[in-house]
């Protein structure tokens, strides 16, 4: 792997057409120089033009050298790919569950594009899936249902959403470019009652950097004062915007007020980490597109992107299985629960799960987990199983009880 990457950082260093561009501005430079000296003196012709060929050929000539480094290093990465990656079949389902769902499915690249700014190219897929869905559909499916609401997406909805995200995007931009944190300060305090219905303390933290940002001499991305003129536009806003956390984030504004006391000397103070956060910018970027997304009924992350990487995560894994299960010749019949555990990242884990200690399976809506009297859980199935319509002992504990007694845990 480190030599494909290595190939990479060499193919991004020299695999480009910025010499070849700059030959052919070369050449443009040398036609256009020739005809305005022509146009200027058309007497001079001849000699305009006797040495104009030689530097156009030249120029042309190493455009080409150009290009065939160029292809030389596109055509060494391509083969390391294929050798490194190799093409592998995939492995065959015979249970679809999105197949009978296209409306799901373009919910959600429609839904990823809107996420991602790219408004233009979401709104041509909409109207194109549009489009393709009506072709597919009788006039009694038209009036029983629109593709609109197939989509999942409505002509309101959307445009609803293409401005909460292009929102979102110019707040991102002036926050993490920009350094400037007026528009997500604005934002957070017009939806400050919501935020702290959630717990947020999102509105906090924008002060705090603010303040932080001041008090180390810098008022925009390109401004710098001396730290003390920046510990006193740090205090007047603190006065100004940050006297109102006060009965929530006390002991943090006593830090902040603490930190003032050791300026200029701030890399020796015990404050020097609070304060001296590279990061800073970043982390709360994601918080703010967290957050933001979360008053919007929607996850900080792409479902689709989530869905895509743990598709690419569990590929290998079923890729293995289906090669056992061929020479073993045997074959998997549950469709709703899959035959081999994936690793996910706790991250990708959205779901409680409950494996029966029983029957060893995992519990569904058809086989939820049930719990006895005596605290212990077990799957329904292996409750019916166990007791047979009577009382029965628990398989973990003496305590009886009959399958009546058991409550449904719902996760």
């Amino acid at each position: 792997m480190e030599g494909l990457i290595k190939e990479h950082e060499r193919l991004v260093e020299s695999g480009t057409l910025s010499n070849s561009l700059e030959h052919i501005q070369e050449a443009i430079d040398h036609l256009v120089n020739a005809r305005e000296s022509i146009a200027a003196n058309p007497e001079q012709t001849n000699v305009v033009l006797a040495p104009l060929q030689k530097r156009v050929h030249d120029s042309f000539d190493t455009v080409q050298k150009d290009l065939a480094q160029v292809h030389k290093y596109q055509t060494k990465y391509a083969k390391l790919v294929d050798k490194k990656f190799k093409d592998k079949t995939l492995p065959q389902m015979d249970y679809e569950a999105l197949t009978s769902q296209p409306g799901l499915i373009n919910r959600a690249i429609a839904m990823h594009l809107l996420r991602e700014g790219q408004f233009s190219v979401a709104s041509t897929f909409m109207a194109e899936a549009t489009r393709s869905q009506s072709s597919d559909i009788t006039t009694d499916d038209m009036s029983m249902s629109g593709t609109e609401h197939d989509l999942g997406i409505d002509t309101l909805r959307s445009e609803s959403l293409r401005k909460q995200f292009a929102m979102m995007y110019y707040i991102l931009h002036e926050m993490k470019n920009e350094h400037n944190l007026l528009p997500a300060t604005q934002w957070a305090r017009s939806k400050s009652d919501e935020l702290n219905r959630r717990g947020s303390n999102l509105e906090f933290e924008l002060g705090k950097l603010q303040f932080v940002w001041l008090y180390t001499g810098r008022n925009s991305a390109n401004q710098r004062s001396s730290m003390l003129e920046g510990r006193e536009r740090a205090l007047q806003y603190a006065r100004e915007e940050l006297c109102h956390f006060r009965p929530r984030y006390l002991r943090e504004l006593q830090q902040l007020g603490g930190a003032l006391a050791f300026c200029p000397n701030l890399q020796q103070s015990p404050y020097r980490r609070m304060l001296a956060n590279n990061d800073a910018f970043d982390h709360l970027a994601s918080a703010f597109t967290r957050e933001f997304c979360s008053l919007l009924g929607l996850s900080a992350d792409s479902p689709l992107y989530i869905a895509a990487t743990a598709g690419a995560i569990a590929l290998p894994h079923f890729s293995k299985l289906e090669v056992i299960m061929k020479d073993k010749r045997t074959e998997w019949t549950t469709e709703h629960e899959i035959p081999v555990e994936v690793p996910l990242p706790p991250s990708y884990r959205f779901h409680s799960i409950f494996v029966c200690p029983v029957s060893k399976e995992q519990t569904t809506d058809s086989n939820p987990p049930m719990m006895m009297p005596c605290g212990h859980v077990v799957a329904e199935e292996s409750l019916m199983k166990l007791s047979r319509n009577s009382r029965f002992k628990c398989p973990y504990c003496p305590n009886e009880s009959h399958p009546k007694e058991a409550m449904k845990i719902f996760m």
